[in-house]
């Protein structure tokens, strides 16, 4: 397993002076710059079994882009020009398309679907977006092209090699069914999961049939302090927050989103995540 990280705009510092000029200088900084400082992170993720064909194959993650007056379509766009720049294999929008504006939604899906992306753009649901109207944010999603799985998944093939693609409907707000979304897999394929909220995976993993899911809901906390993290993650998105980990057999990535619920990110900017698959055995 291997991380690297590109950032536009690197940040540091410790709990000591910063901590007491967070309230002045700090508010400033992290409502008005690091929320459109963009992350780019790259990850090498290491899977038994994966077959010869799908060495080397590229996800592009992007999640919680919650458009409105605090994440603007002018930002989404910048994000869909960086996404596109990595010409990937597959590209998932891993839920929270909406904050409160369910309408926005019509403009922001159009965006998305601009993104290169090899073998389609796939996307689930979030908490928020079933809470402002599932039917309307899917409307829009399946409009531009973006399919959405709910409890479903597809076979999709690259290099002559098979894999599963499935999402599950929203852990908080909804109802997943891991067994449903995978009634149509094949059983020698590697199941790629699509789940909104990452705390999830304990559940997932103990099924043992998920090779690698993939997350956001977190945010990351959107607010982090140095060795200690942040007190202020979400339900299902407090113990997995950010980044890479391993749940019994099955990997796990937490993407820290593009948008926010309230407007403020500190040491916890918004992120694209490129994985990387690779053979783990």
């Amino acid at each position: 397993m291997e991380i690297n990280r590109r950032r536009f705009l690197r940040t540091g510092g410790t709990l000591t002076l910063g901590t007491v000029l967070a309230g002045i200088g700090g508010s400033i900084y992290g409502t008005r710059f690091e929320t459109r400082m963009l992350d780019i992170e790259s990850v090498r993720i290491p899977l038994d079994g994966l077959p010869a064909g799908l060495e080397g194959f590229r996800i592009v993650l992007l999640s919680d882009f919650h458009i409105s007056e605090h994440t603007s379509l002018e930002f989404i766009e910048e994000v869909v020009s960086v996404a596109s720049s990595f010409k990937a294999d597959l590209v998932v929008l891993l839920g929270d398309f909406v904050l409160r504006e369910v309408e926005a939604v019509f403009d922001l899906a159009p965006a998305l679907a601009k993104i290169n992306a090899k073998h389609g753009i796939f996307s689930i649901l979030g908490n928020h977006d079933i809470w402002q109207g599932a039917p309307t944010v899917a409307e829009a999603l399946e409009r531009s092209g973006l399919k959405v799985l709910v409890n479903e998944g597809l076979t999709l093939s690259h290099q002559s090699e098979r894999f599963f693609l499935a999402g599950v409907d929203d852990g908080w707000a909804g109802h997943p069914d891991l067994n449903a979304a995978l009634t149509s897999r094949p059983s020698d394929v590697p199941v790629f999961l699509l789940a909104h909220e990452p705390d999830l995976a304990d559940g997932f993993a103990a099924d043992g049939r998920v090779a690698l899911q993939l997350s956001g809901h977190s945010h990351g906390g959107q607010v982090r302090f140095p060795g200690f993290g942040s007190p202020f993650c979400p339900p299902l998105g407090r113990k997995y927050d950010q980044g890479l980990y391993r749940v019994k057999n099955t990997w796990l990535y937490t993407n820290r989103g593009i948008g926010v619920t309230v407007p403020i990110r500190l040491n916890c900017p918004p992120e694209i995540t490129e994985v990387t698959l690779v053979r783990g055995d």
